[in-house]
């Protein structure tokens, strides 16, 4: 069985899946101009109110001028970015990635002037790195790092003293200032590495979501299809009957014409056939996935399990005696199933079988095969986007899938799907290895929740 499973999606399908999360990825990862404006007008009035509140509140005596200098600097480049750019420009890497350098010189030539890194303000090296880690790549993080690490190595040189009463000057000793040098480097590392972490993983979720969401909305798409084929097989169906009774009357009129009579009886048989085709059209058990209809759970089993059929692997559903629930056929159960049945048939060695149990409080369904199981060491991310035991497989975030996710066989997203579909209808999914060996999916419903009156809630707001 798949670990994590795999989405074998129609080429088509999975292609389009791809370049819509590479196209999302690329959208979000651009940061708004606007936002970094922002972020520097509150470090403009925030280091303008502290030179103030230094000289004329506390009395220090500092060169305000030369310090007011980096701050009028920013303010005008600000300025003159609201002016020729509009707030929503989208910043390429290398544009944000200048600016937030600049923000990070300007600190360091305020602080040259206010004590260098005696000065406790220093602490907001930290910011612009932060920010990188959490929005750019790992090449512009690495970059602002070594700016900020020369920029506190450069103000820890500062020739002016941090503004202080003049009648009891304040000297650190060297050693102390050191211990503040390696904080401000290890806080940089630390927060860095930490953000870059928090953003790794929510860009993760959010690909492995969007991708569900994509899978969804396809059987969705699918079963309107379905619908609008029923609508017209209603809709043609009187007509094509008139065609074919007219036709049968004009045969039987013009039997001894043998020029037309053939002409006649072709007409009628097509029209029979027209018939035919949009009667298993209007057939709701033929229609495509995802049609509202509700069938027996053991023979919703057969019809997801129907295309897997036919391959090297026997596919048995063993269902308990007795009158079986009837289960709604919403997207979210056949295309979640769908995935568990492939993964499955994929990793089986001869069998794979669909035990189907419930009760007066639960429905269950079990998934077993008999093949190697789940790898141990993956058995607890058993349920993470993008986690595969599939040749090519990694265990990595999706930024660094981009490269070759072309060549990959695919996205290791068919667990996560079938898990995030199936828990969307109110039913619990859990996985383990078989001790006879082999691996078993287990998923469990409460009653009603897809046998009641009305099909499983469906929230997705893109939906």
């Amino acid at each position: 069985m798949a670990i994590a499973g795999e989405t074998k999606l129609p080429t088509t399908a999975a292609t389009s899946i791809r370049m819509g999360l590479k196209a999302q990825r690329a959208a979000q990862a651009r940061m708004r101009l606007g936002t970094l404006n922002n972020l520097r007008w509150l470090a403009v009035v925030g280091q303008t109110v502290a030179l103030l509140v230094v000289r004329l509140v506390l009395g220090f005596d500092f060169p305000l001028l030369l310090a007011s200098t980096p701050i009028a600097v920013s303010a005008l480049l600000n300025i003159g970015l609201a002016i020729v750019y509009p707030a929503t420009k989208r910043l390429s890497a290398r544009e944000a990635t200048g600016f937030l350098a600049y923000d990070i010189l300007q600190l360091a030539v305020l602080l040259y002037f206010t004590g260098g890194i005696e000065n406790p303000f220093a602490l907001l090296f930290l910011a612009p790195v932060v920010v990188s880690a959490a929005m750019l790549d790992v090449t512009s993080t690495l970059f602002l790092g070594g700016l900020s690490f020369a920029a506190i190595t450069f103000v820890a040189q500062s020739d002016f003293p941090l503004p202080w009463e003049p009648d009891a000057p304040l000297q650190l000793p060297q050693l102390y200032q050191i211990g503040i040098w390696v904080s401000l480097i290890l806080g940089i590392g630390f927060t860095s590495i930490y953000a870059w972490r928090i953003a790794s993983e929510t860009t993760r979720m959010s690909d492995a979501l969007s991708a569900t969401q994509m899978a969804l909305a396809r059987e969705h798409r699918l079963s309107a299809l379905g619908a609008l084929a029923a609508a017209a097989a209603h809709e043609l169906g009187t007509p094509l009957g008139t065609i074919a009774v007219v036709a049968h009357e004009l045969e039987r009129e013009h039997s001894a014409d043998a020029t037309h009579a053939d002409d006649f009886r072709l007409l009628r048989a097509e029209a029979e056939r027209c018939r035919a085709i949009l009667a298993r059209l209007a057939q709701p058990e033929e229609s495509v996935l995802g049609h509202a209809d509700r069938l027996p759970l053991g023979a919703l089993l057969d019809d997801i399990a129907g295309p897997h059929r036919g391959l090297d692997v026997t596919i048995a559903i063993d269902v308990q005696e007795g009158p079986p629930p009837k289960i709604w056929r919403v997207p979210e159960i056949l295309h979640g199933f769908a995935n568990l049945i492939e993964n499955a048939a994929d990793f089986a060695t001869q069998e794979v079988r669909l035990k189907a149990r419930w009760s007066e409080n639960e429905i269950t369904v079990e998934v077993l095969d008999d093949g190697p199981g789940f790898a141990a060491e993956i058995l607890e991310q058993i349920g993470e986007p993008y986690v595969t035991s599939r040749p090519g497989g990694r265990t990595r975030d999706a930024r660094q899938l981009d490269p070759a996710i072309g060549k990959q066989e695919g996205m290791g997203l068919g667990f996560f799907i079938a898990k995030t579909l199936l828990e969307r209808t109110g039913g619990k999914i859990a996985a383990r290895n078989r001790k006879s060996g082999g691996a078993i999916v287990t998923v469990s419903w409460p009653r009603g929740a897809i046998d009641g009156a009305a099909p499983p809630h469906q929230d997705f707001a893109m939906l």
